[in-house]
Parts: C-alpha cells; structure tokens; sequence
C-alpha cells in the first residue's frame, strides 16, 4: 500500500514505519523537521513532506490523492494529559488538517486514540461501552472520534479508530515509568521511587502495537473502533519486578512514595476479543 503517516518519528511511528517498509509498503512522512525525519534509521527510505500540521493551513500537494491510507499518529504535549490545550489548540488543528485529507480525497484514515477515553470505569473496557473521558486529552480524542463519525455522513471514507492501551519498549517517553526505572538500573542507583503499583493494567510491547496497526490497516473490511491491547491485566508491580529481574538488578523498591494518579481508575483493562476476530485470527 502507498501510506501517508503522521508523527512517524514519534514513539510507536518509528516502529511501525520501520515494519511497514519491510513488509513492503511506500511511505510518505508528514513532518514539522525534515531533519528529524533524515536522522531515523528509515529516513532516506520515505518521502517527506515537511509541515507542522498544528500550526496553519497549508496548500498540499495533489500526490496526497495518491495515497490508499492516512496513518494519523501525531499528537503534541503528552505525557502532559490534563492540559487544557489538547482541546483548545491541538483539537481543532487536527480536525483542520484531517479535514484537508478528506477533501483531498483520502479514503481510508486510522486514527490512534487512547484508552483514557472510557475515563474512570473499572474492569475489562470494551468498544461498545459508553466512554465517559474526564481530562482534556481524552475529551480531545472522543470529540475528534466524534467529528470523524459525523463526517463520515458527508463524505465516504474508511475510518479505522484504535484505542491505544499501554505500550512500552525501545524509544518511549523517557518519563515513563519503565523509562525511569532502567535509567535508575543503569546509574547503580539502590532505590526506585514509585506509587503502590496495585494498578491493573494493560501492557504491550511496541513492536506488537505496531505490527497490530499495520494488520488492522490491512483490513479493508473493517470500520469503527478497535481496542489495541492485551487483553491481559497486569500489576504495576509484577510488571517493575519483570523488567528487574530481567536485568538481574538487586534495585530496591520504595513502594508509595507517590501518590495513584487520580485521573485513572485502579484497575482497568482491554477486550481482546475485537482485536483477536479482526486482526490476530
């Protein structure tokens, strides 16, 4: 497939650009640094098209007509979750870019959205349930779901939404808690600093998120929402002592030094079932 993609030098991006190119596919990269783009291990392998998609409208080129699909993975200011401009200033950037694609005929977007959007609701999180999102990055995702649906209604496109769930691997926010804790490991540190880690989550591998994307995008038949998960709860805690054990470190935990984030229930996860039926069948 010839693919357009968004934030491709991000996180899960570089990964999924990586796989798709050995699985043969053509990318185009929409990038705000062309330069960024060169320093990937990919980059003299796409196309690039250089424009910040969050700054202003741009004329593009006719060849986006050209492409069979949009990978939308871009989003500025995270892990900053409950600013007030992932609504007043990301949302409506995005939904003036996307805007652009569909006018320019693009007929087949995905969008990644996230699992923050079923909000504070505890247990196994399914497509069908009602969301109810509570801070402004997860209002943002909703309500771009929301405008895409309805555009849908104006003009014919495919329209693939994946929930992303927790992903971790080589290139994440260095934040991150698994981030934080192999730094730790690797300055000899004798203590990491962490919550109770009773959470129940739900973790995959970046590799898999994106080998997932690309089966997904591969599904011609398939519209709508779509959980990228596990489908398998883990505690925070068993998941910090896997990675200690694996690089037999003696690092000690200083459980509850901070606080359960309040804007996250304690212990949610995805439904597999979707996922397993349309992409891992």
């Amino acid at each position: 497939m010839k693919l357009l993609v968004t934030g491709a030098t991000g996180f899960i991006g570089n990964h999924l650009v990586a796989q798709a190119l050995r699985q043969g596919h053509e990318i185009t990269v929409i990038a705000r640094d062309k330069t960024a783009v060169l320093k990937a291990d990919w980059g003299k392998q796409v196309a690039i098209i250089e424009a910040d998609i969050e700054q202003s409208a741009m004329q593009w080129p006719d060849s986006i007509a050209s492409h069979d699909a949009l990978i939308h993975l871009a989003w500025s200011g995270l892990p900053n979750y409950q600013a007030n401009f992932h609504l007043d200033q990301v949302l409506p950037a995005h939904k003036q870019f996307l805007q652009s694609m569909i006018e320019a005929e693009i007929k087949h977007i995905l969008v990644t959205g996230t699992c923050l959007e079923y909000g504070k609701q505890e247990g196994q999180l399914t497509e069908s349930m009602q969301v109810f999102p509570d801070i402004p990055y997860a209002q943002a995702k909703e309500q771009l779901r929301q405008w895409l649906v309805s555009m849908q209604k104006q003009q014919f496109f495919k329209l693939q939404w994946c929930r992303l769930f927790y992903t971790y691997g080589s290139g994440q926010n260095p934040k991150s808690l698994l981030s934080q804790l192999e730094k730790a490991i690797e300055n000899g540190d004798p203590f990491f600093n962490m919550s109770g880690g009773e959470q129940l989550r739900d973790y995959l591998p970046v590799e898999v998120v994106a080998q997932y994307l690309l089966k997904v995008l591969e599904r011609q038949d398939f519209n709508g929402i779509l959980n990228i998960c596990s489908g398998q709860p883990i505690t925070i805690l068993d998941l910090v002592k896997q990675l200690i054990n694996e690089r037999q470190s003696k690092i000690k935990l200083n459980l509850g030094y901070y606080p359960y984030p309040d804007y996250e229930a304690m212990a949610f996860w995805g439904d597999a079932k979707k996922l397993k039926k349309w992409v891992t069948s």
